[in-house]
């Protein structure tokens, strides 16, 4: 019993839990704009977010799994406990793992491509591969410095914007696997309620890799940090978080309620977390920072969905 219970924690740690709310929160905002819209559509909703946590999961496998087995996972490295490269899990189990993960997300995706048609059909393909690329492959792109583009193209733009998609156009009742977007079924609004959940899912991969950088570069995964260094790291932190309280002043000034201003709520955490990383680079700082930053962004996209959704519901 204890080894069966021990194995269980063993592949709860290789899903990484404390990074679920970076697949949930663009999910729950989405949902927000389209309560506000009247186009909520729950069934529709429900399989975007477990797609988006099934995604999550599928790449920490495959990050596990590829950064072990290229050696860029070694002794020193101050970040939470990998299960391949620390031996608590084979590697083919890890790797069966991920191709099960992501073959579940695209069982499930059919609903959504059914609905959605062939643009989710092309998201939801490309961020399996994205998903699967970023370490693994010939030319991982985590190591060529575009892994901060990637979070935020698919854990943002795509994923709030995608999430909109798939349940206004269910509403709509285009009919089944339309051939492209139809009509006012993707505003310009959901792209710029999308820019929070981008910025503040790109801005937890930057703390990542400010606190691995000196191990990155040793091993030679090239990654943004540690192409740019500490300093222009940093200030692209401040960037990406900044972006979480800029888009919801430009809603408010273009027409929407003062309640998409609530997630300025979250303003002195971020704070107090832009001064941590502006002046550590340890792990024994830097991964608190690293959940405290997971932890801002649900409370920002949480409060940001209610802030929109609430006109919808009045």
């Amino acid at each position: 019993m204890t080894a069966a219970v021990s194995r269980r924690k063993v592949w709860l740690m290789a899903a990484r839990p404390q990074t679920l709310p970076a697949g949930a929160a663009p999910v729950i905002v989405g949902g927000g704009l389209a309560v506000r819209n009247g186009v909520f559509e729950p069934f529709a909703a429900a399989f975007a977010l477990v797609g988006a946590l099934l995604l999550q999961i599928g790449t920490n496998f495959a990050n596990d799994y590829y950064d072990a087995v290229r050696g860029a996972d070694e002794a020193d490295r101050e970040g939470f406990t990998r299960v391949t490269a620390g031996g608590l899990i084979e590697p083919d189990s890890v790797k069966r793992a991920m191709y099960a993960t992501f073959g579940l997300a695209v069982l499930l995706g059919t609903y959504l491509v059914y609905v959605g048609g062939v643009p989710i059909l092309l998201v939801g393909l490309s961020s399996v591969v994205a998903g699967i690329t970023y370490t693994g492959g010939p030319l991982p792109y985590g190591y060529r410095g575009l892994g901060d583009l990637f979070v935020f193209v698919f854990f943002g733009l795509v994923a709030v914007a995608g999430t909109y998609y798939v349940q206004a156009v269910a509403v709509a009742a285009a009919g089944p696997f339309p051939l492209w977007v139809p009509e006012g079924t993707l505003p310009a609004a959901a792209v710029v309620a999308a820019l929070p959940a981008a910025g503040l899912s790109t801005a937890i991969l930057v703390v990542n890799n400010i606190r691995d950088l000196e191990s990155d570069a040793a091993a030679g995964k090239r990654t943004l940090a540690v192409m740019l260094g500490y300093r222009a790291s940093r200030i692209e932190w401040s960037v990406m978080v900044g972006l979480a309280y800029a888009a919801p002043v430009v809603l408010w000034l273009d027409g929407f309620p003062p309640t998409v201003l609530v997630p300025l709520l979250t303003l002195p955490l971020a704070v107090r977390l832009g001064a941590t990383v502006w002046s550590r680079t340890d792990g024994e700082a830097l991964n608190p920072a690293l959940e405290r930053t997971g932890q801002l962004l649900f409370a920002h996209s949480a409060l940001f969905a209610v802030g929109l959704a609430v006109p919808g519901v009045t």
